[in-house]
């Protein structure tokens, strides 16, 4: 496992790798931070392929680019299900929505299993979480916070 900072400019990220991929991307103290790594292994500053194509995708994000979401080389670690939802995610275009009802009916789930497994996904940003909304368009639960949830969104539909 390999690990590297990343200063996004909604705030200092970190960012973990093994062999397959990319495995997390989390802001520092949001929920679920570096979940499922242990103290050596969120320092275990490392430069791969993996961090490395991470960093320029973030730097292509926050410079207002799309940069694709075959991009990264992805390794998330998770249960099936939570992998299924967490492919889903990566499905929803740049500067849209979905609601959890929606990515529910579409995965044959309930909206609160898909609200579960999307507050668990190990890499924001990248899979984009902050994509999926109440079903009043409202936002809800992102584990990075709903600023920085609702500044992502903004800076998708250019009103940054």
């Amino acid at each position: 496992m390999a690990t590297c900072d990343y200063e996004s400019p909604l705030g200092r990220m970190l960012l973990a790798a093994d062999d397959e991929g990319l495995t997390g991307a989390w802001f520092y103290g949001q929920r679920y931070f570096a979940r499922g790594l242990d103290d050596a292994e969120k320092n275990a500053e490392a430069e791969t392929p993996a961090l490395a194509a991470a960093s320029r995708w973030l730097d292509a994000y926050f410079a207002g680019e799309r940069p694709g979401v075959t991009d990264v080389p992805l390794a998330p670690r998770g249960t099936a299900f939570q992998r299924r939802v967490w492919s889903a995610l990566l499905a929803i275009p740049y500067g849209e929505t979905r609601t959890y009802g929606e990515l529910a009916a579409e995965l044959g789930s309930s909206p609160r299993a898909i609200g579960t497994a999307v507050g668990k996904n190990p890499i924001s940003v990248i899979v984009p979480c902050h994509r999926v909304v109440a079903s009043d368009g409202s936002l809800t639960g992102y584990a990075g916070g709903l600023d920085r949830k609702r500044a992502l969104l903004e800076l998708e539909q250019g009103r940054v």
